[in-house]
Parts: C-alpha cells; structure tokens; sequence
C-alpha cells in the first residue's frame, strides 16, 4: 500500500519522417499554413507491416532494458491505444507474446488521447491494492491509419509512435512516485474528437477541443498538483497531450508552472495520441532535461472528452 514508482520509461517512432512539405503534395496546404495554426514541422508514419502492438513491444522493451529487467519481471501489461485494428487478441496480449511475458494479466484501454494517463493511473491502483507488483504501461497509436488523407485540417496533425513506462511497487517507507489521478469527462462533448465510421476515420471540432483545452484544463490540472501536495510553481515539466503548439505553450503559464521544462515534441512528432504522453516524457528524459526525482505533470485529454492527469516523480 506504499504506491508506485516510473522506474524507466523508452520510445518507439517509425523510420519514416513526412514534412510539411511532403503534405502539400497531397493537400492543399503549405509548411507556413500548417505551422502557424499547429506548430507541427514534420511526423513519423509507419508503414502497412508496422501494426500497433510492434511499435508497442518496440517501445516496451526499450523501457524494460533501461529498468533493468527481463520480461519475466512483469505480471500487468497496459496498452492505451484507439487504433488498434482487431478485436482480439487486444494489444496487450500481443505485446506479451512478442517480448516473451509469460503470463501476465493483459488489457487494452481505449480513451485516446487521455488514454496513457488512465493505464497509469489503473496501473498505479492496481500495485496499491496487491493485485501486481511490475506492470508495463504503454501508450501506442497508428494515427496515420485514420487518418483522411484528404481533409487539410486533421491529416497535417497526426503521427504515429509509441512511449512505455515500467511501473513497480515502491519500498517499505518510499515516498509514492504516482501521485492521486484526478480524471474525469464531459460527455456532451463526446463528439468532438472521433475516430469512427467504417473505414474508421479521424475527424474533430478543433475550436471546441481549443475553448475547452484553454478555459477548463489549467484548474483542473492546479487540482492535479494539490492532489499530490504540490503547487504548480514546484514542477520541474509539463507533459501535456501533444495535440497543438498553440495549445501547450500558454498552458503552462495558465497552469502556473513558471518554472517547468514544457514538453513540445508535437513539433516533430504531430498528434500520436496515447502515445503523445510517454513519448514526449521519454525525450525528455533521454536528453537530460529532468532529473530523478523532480516532479513532472502529465495531463492528457481529448476523445470522449475524457481527461486525466496526475504529477509524477521523474525515474
């Protein structure tokens, strides 16, 4: 009942990178169009024999080398994604049997863009109340498989990848390094990020997910921090779903977090997501630009209109 802990965290993006440049072949748009109202310069796309759950092991067992651990270790996988293609077996399944897990408790869950901030909260649960001790919480998502390669203004935001968190049971007297999740959803504005149809295409009502990012996040991801004993002036990141540049950058100073490192890979990646969050996390701690300990807000949020978000101690 001590809580939990990020002990290692690793990415996963496809080898091919389309530019801004590259979508004005296929639509009407241009790199000054695209990274005036977005901010976004290129995305990773991955190719018809990358599925989800590869970019998920790819992801995973970066994550389970810089833990430390053999994939005998884990007995919970999580996989946050919207895109996957079947039914069953889900994505976690598949994931365990490509990394060799070999029986571990495996589920999907699908709040797209919010998606990796709920795995980690379950996963955060579940350690607390006994049920695992090592859990494998991933985030990964093929975007570019819904996408409408047709419609400018969602095609120029999407990318696929995939980012993974170790997550483990802390030591008798540890401090928790999984603060208290405080989520929740509008469903009236369910509507307003979809991936539905058949094909099943991606579609929003970008200035209603822009009012309510803008107006509705920053109070709640304040409530965020106090669940966790902080203010917002003590974190070290922001990690906010990478959906918009013209999103995150001033929610940071809304949020109060005048002294934090702002997570900006949407710049490079596009729109991944689930994947958004651990990914853009996993940059930054690759790079050296959090340290062991400082405290990071994660705050996903977008399909449903479902939102998540918690503060997390850096591993």
């Amino acid at each position: 009942m001590n809580g939990s802990r990020i002990a290692a965290v690793g990415h996963y993006q496809p080898a091919k990178v389309l530019t801004n440049e590259d979508l004005a072949g296929l639509v009407d748009t241009s790199d000054e169009w695209i990274r005036s109202r977005v901010g976004i310069r290129t995305r990773h796309i991955a190719g018809p024999d990358e599925p989800v759950d590869e970019l998920a092991s790819h992801a995973a067992a970066k994550a389970l080398a810089a833990a430390g651990l053999t994939p005998g270790d884990i007995d919970l996988v999580l996989v946050a994604t919207s895109t996957a293609v079947d039914r069953s077996p889900n994505m976690a399944a598949r994931v365990a049997a490509r990394l060799g897990i070999p029986s571990p408790a495996a589920m999907d869950v699908n709040v797209v863009c919010a998606g990796f901030t709920h795995a980690l909260a379950t996963a955060d649960h579940t350690i607390r109340a006994g049920a695992a001790t090592r859990a494998l919480v991933i985030g990964a998502d093929k975007m570019s498989d819904v996408a409408d390669w047709t419609d400018r203004t969602t095609c120029v935001l999407v990318g696929d990848g995939a980012g993974a968190a170790v997550v483990e049971a802390c030591g008798p007297g540890d401090e928790a390094g999984i603060g208290p999740v405080l989520w929740g959803s509008v469903p009236e504005m369910g509507n307003a990020v979809r991936i539905e149809g058949q094909p099943a295409r991606f579609a929003q009502e970008g200035q209603s997910v822009y009012r309510w990012a803008t107006t509705q996040l920053p109070p709640l991801a304040r409530k965020a921090c106090e669940r966790a004993g902080l203010t917002p002036d003590e974190l070290a990141g922001v990690v906010l779903h990478q959906a918009n540049l013209r999103i995150i950058e001033p929610l940071a100073e809304r949020i109060g977090a005048v002294n934090a490192v702002v997570a900006r890979d949407v710049a490079e990646s596009g729109n991944t997501s689930a994947a958004s969050i651990p990914l853009a996390f996993s940059k930054l701690v690759e790079q050296g630009a959090l340290s062991t300990g400082d405290p990071v807000l994660f705050f996903g949020f977008g399909g449903n209109l479902s939102y998540a978000g918690q503060v997390v101690r850096c591993p």
